[in-house]
């Protein structure tokens, strides 16, 4: 019986893992499709780019004529070759699948017509498709090379740097070459929208359209506040012991995470049990446990 026991757990675990290859494959694919959409349809017609080696290929497009894509995988291929002995074998390889497929994806819709030539909507709905797509490829924990390579690379040698600013540095340069080389300020101020859509883009894929928030409630009243919220809004809250150090005062401090309905609705119940109730009400990144995501 353990020897069954043994061979359907091997075979549920080969089925997991199988599964979630597949996923990921499929993440990779459909993310670097839609990145290619927004890259090959939208910005490079209109001499745009979303940052990193897209924007130095962008140049070396115009001015030689080459292919996009041909070109940010031949720009890519050192720094694959570098991450290889530096970061997992799992990610490159991940890697190297979205840097190919992103470049075959580029140059096969370069040779369809442009589907606009205004900038302003280019710059738009190129950054919609580009930060889908990159949010689908990163959700399967890959990368399709470029300054996110480059910054994970950056990390394993100095932890500490943080990778946004690594990224949003090496953006702003090739965004300022992009206007050197074209001669046209508009080209930088719409590149920098679209960068700023992609950026927001990949947030959204994330966390949902439903942003979480959490408060801090500091009042006297925090029993009753707690209690109507459980009743209410079938919300749980955690007390925090807490002091002033001001007033050298020991207090409860209620902890509490919602949507931004729920957390208009729980500003609003404090407020009602303890006019002078104290609240500070933040952005959380992600909320994940039960009343919230369990992936």
């Amino acid at each position: 019986m353990m020897g069954d026991f043994i061979m359907n757990y091997t075979k549920t675990k080969k089925a997991l893992i199988f599964k979630k290859y597949l996923i990921d494959g499929l993440y990779i694919v459909i993310g670097c499709m839609i990145m290619a959409i927004g890259t090959a349809l939208f910005l490079l017609p209109n001499q745009l780019s979303s940052g990193g080696f897209a924007g130095i290929s962008t140049i070396i497009y115009y001015f030689f004529h080459l292919p996009l894509g041909t070109v940010m995988l031949l720009l890519n291929i050192p720094f694959l070759l570098w991450a290889l002995f530096k970061l997992g074998k799992e990610l490159v390889i991940k890697s190297i699948a979205g840097t190919i497929l992103l470049a075959l994806f580029i140059d096969l819709f370069e040779k369809l017509k442009p589907l606009t030539d205004d900038r302003f909507l280019a710059c738009i709905y190129g950054g919609f498709c580009i930060g889908i797509g990159i949010a689908l490829v990163l959700k399967a924990s890959a990368s399709t090379g470029g300054t996110d390579l480059i910054s994970y690379i950056v990390k394993a040698y100095r932890p500490h740097v943080g990778t946004s600013n690594i990224i949003v540095i090496l953006d702003i340069i090739i965004i300022g070459l992009n206007v050197i080389f074209f001669k046209e300020i508009e080209v930088g101020l719409y590149s920098a929208i679209a960068i700023y859509i992609v950026g927001k883009m990949v947030d959204i894929v994330f966390e949902g359209i439903n942003f979480t928030k959490m408060m801090l409630i500091i009042s006297n009243k925090y029993k009753e506040i707690a209690l109507e919220v459980g009743e209410k809004l079938q919300r749980g809250s955690t007390g925090i012991y807490a002091k002033g150090m001001y007033t050298r005062e020991k207090r409860m401090m209620l902890f509490c995470v919602g949507s931004r309905n729920e957390v208009a609705k729980i500003r609003q119940i404090a407020f009602n049990i303890d006019p002078k109730a104290f609240i500070v009400i933040a952005n959380a990144r992600e909320a994940w446990g039960k009343g919230f995501r369990k992936e």
